[in-house]
């Protein structure tokens, strides 16, 4: 997405980010490009707004709700594998999750077609 005008930061880059931003986790310096883009893409103000109203919207409906810290712990270190570049293979699903394969269950096979 991209209004087609050079930015001094990248649309891609804003939409890569554009969470950090949201979440405060991000310096002031990046906070301020970001502002900055805003101001000056309107396709990216509008991605922008969309997700801040999502946000607000799921801590409206499941704000109250506890995560339980191994899982928040689970998927902390499932983001900082794939932000390193080695999560991009995955397993099973379960064992995306960390969970024991099913008794019975079996990995799913080339068809060799």
């Amino acid at each position: 997405m991209s209004c087609g005008k050079p930015h001094e930061t990248d649309c891609a880059e804003v939409l890569d980010h554009l969470y950090e931003f949201l979440d405060h986790e991000m310096p002031d310096s990046d906070c301020h490009k970001f502002e900055v883009h805003f101001e000056e893409c309107s396709p990216c103000l509008e991605k922008y707004g969309l997700e801040q109203a999502v946000k607000k919207l799921v801590k409206r409906c499941c704000g109250n709700d506890d995560v339980p810290s191994d899982l928040r712990a689970k998927v902390m270190g499932r983001i900082d594998l794939i932000r390193s570049g080695q999560g991009a293979e995955e397993g099973p699903v379960g064992a995306a999750h960390g969970e024991p394969p099913r008794a019975g269950a079996e990995a799913p096979r080339a068809s060799g077609k």
